[in-house]
This record gives C-alpha cells, structure tokens and sequence, in this order.
C-alpha cells in the first residue's frame, strides 16, 4: 500500500490549497467591520440642499431663529422677542414652542467667528428636543 510517500521515502507535492486559513482571516474581517460600522456613522443628522441656496418659505409661521454670538452666548428669537438664554433653556423653550405650534421651522444663526464646535452641540440640543430638520442662516455674499 503506498502512502503519501513514494519508494525512495520522499513527500509528494500536494497540488491542492489550503483553504482554512484564508476562511479565518475572513471570518475576522467580518467581526471587525460588523464591530466597527456603528461607530463610524456619527454626527448630528441634517437635509443639505440638492441644488444652489434658495429663499426659505416661512410665510405661514414665525421660524425660531437660535443664534450664537461671537463670544459664544445663545439667543432665541421668536417674531420680534429676542432673548439670551442658556443651552438647558434653549431645549425647553423649543419643546414648549413645537408642542403648541407643530411644524415651527428652527433656524440656527452662527456668527463666523464662533467655534464650530458649539453649532454641533446647539444642534445636537436642537436634535433631543425633539427638532427633525434644523434650516442654517447665511447672508449672502457682498460684491466689492
């Protein structure tokens, strides 16, 4: 009976690969990227425009205009009341104002000198109070 081996006591070659290992790598990869994709998807969610910037309709409802100042302090301005308020505040106050007007359009105006990571928290604020889509303010640009 012969083996593997022939008369002269040498192996053969095997001519088939060896599949295991590269299934295992495999298996791996798999773990790490099912793991690993949950934490990549971030951010605080927002509905960017599909074309060039266009004048937002507000004509049936006063929007909510949040906005951040220089030095970092918050204003909710409703219609013609302006009034400073903290982050905390600004949570009530917008859940207040949607539960008796659903729909309400919140705005956010950001001077260009603040830290970009205060618009991220005041609309990660916006986010838990209950706001779905958040509009940004912008003024156009000055031809000199």
């Amino acid at each position: 009976m012969q083996g593997p081996f022939n008369r002269s006591g040498k192996s053969k070659p095997m001519g088939e690969i060896n599949v295991v290992p590269f299934i295992d790598v495999m298996l791996v990869l798999l773990v790490i990227f099912m793991i690993t994709a949950p934490m990549l998807t971030q951010g605080v969610q927002v509905d960017l425009p599909q074309v060039s910037s266009e004048p937002i309709d507000t004509q049936d409802s006063d929007p909510i205009i949040i906005s951040v100042d220089r030095e970092g302090r918050y204003f909710i301005t409703l219609g013609e009341d302006s009034t400073a308020v903290s982050l905390e505040q600004i949570s009530e106050r917008v859940s207040a104002i949607l539960q008796r007007r659903p729909g309400t359009p919140v705005m956010v105006r950001g001077d260009q000198g603040v830290q970009y990571g205060q618009i991220v928290l005041l609309m990660s604020t916006l986010q838990r109070s209950g706001v779905e889509n958040v509009g940004l303010l912008s003024e156009p640009p000055q031809d000199e």
